[in-house]
């Protein structure tokens, strides 16, 4: 009878119970998961009671804030004698692949710095292990892609015909560059491809002086190739094959650790999947005011 006579208010109550529902499902599956990283944390990640320490760098680098964190906790623990990096990372921002790269520059006056390659440790991955004191890697490995891309999506076509029309009002030649409603001009080109270069050039110099390599040898081979690891084993780009256990006994002969050789990984801070939600959608909506935003800077991952 209510629902006959009150249909809207009716459909109102339907769709209240149903996102009440879904917002309480929501909350189960979130606490559900939040228990069970925790668990999974306070399991794996202690530092307590190891002696060579574990640091991964998975997936794109973005940002190298906990990474140099984890490195610098490690180094500053007396009870951990050598660190090992474990990389499976295709490659990512410059600006965050320097900061690591410098980081463990630092620590290996202090202490041994192993990277240990996973299925991939491309490009801003390699970068990074570059900086290490020896490079372990798995025969099937990719690595290598040293260089670096510039890009940006162009959507001048798309906006005229949905009638977009762009006006800017800028205070320099150049403050525009890059604008996804019109094409790069030459004199445009030239400057991002001067700076591609530069960078590229920083990358190259970088590697082959933490490698102790000719800058000319590994300008070589920074053509922006993938290489395996075995095939980077022959090019001096890495030290030694193996996995994971293999670069923890290795660490330990060249940190001449006694005894039992116990690897451990930092301790995780506690953060909830909502935050780290949160902060995942925060990072993908940041908008800053320049045309020079729609490019992406990265050391060879796409």
């Amino acid at each position: 009878m209510f629902a006959r006579r009150h249909p809207f208010l009716f459909f109102l109550m339907i769709i209240s119970v149903c996102l009440t529902v879904m917002f309480s499902g929501f909350v189960v599956l979130v606490s559900l998961s939040s228990t069970m990283l925790n668990t999974q944390f306070s399991r794996h990640y202690t530092s307590a009671g190891g002696n060579i320490g574990i640091v991964e760098i998975n997936g794109m680098i973005l940002s190298s804030k906990d990474i140099i964190q984890n490195i610098k906790t490690f180094r500053d623990d007396d009870a951990i004698k050598a660190i090992i990096l474990r990389i499976d990372s295709p490659g990512g921002g410059i600006g965050p692949s320097q900061e690591i790269y410098r980081e463990v520059m630092k620590t290996r006056m202090e202490k041994k710095i192993i990277a240990s390659m996973g299925s991939v440790a491309a490009s801003g991955g390699y970068y990074i292990a570059s900086a290490t004191d020896k490079i372990i890697a798995n025969p099937g490995t990719i690595t290598g892609s040293i260089g670096v891309i510039m890009e940006y999506a162009n959507v001048m076509e798309i906006a005229r015909k949905i009638g977009i029309s762009p006006v800017v009002i800028k205070s320099g030649q150049f403050k525009d560059m890059g604008s996804p409603l019109r094409e790069l001009k030459e004199p445009e080109k030239k400057i991002l491809q001067a700076l591609v270069d530069e960078l590229h050039l920083q990358f190259v110099n970088d590697a082959a002086n933490a490698r102790g390599m000719a800058v000319k040898t590994m300008e070589a081979l920074a053509d922006g190739r993938i290489y395996t690891g075995a095939k980077a084993l022959n090019l001096k780009l890495i030290d030694r094959l193996g996995n994971l256990d293999d670069a923890v006994r290795w660490t330990g002969e060249l940190a001449n650790i006694k005894g039992e050789l116990k690897p451990v990984y930092p301790k995780e801070d506690k953060i909830t999947f909502i935050k780290k939600l949160a902060d995942t959608l925060l990072k993908d909506l940041n908008i800053s005011g320049t045309a020079m935003d729609n490019f992406r800077y990265i050391i060879g991952a796409r």
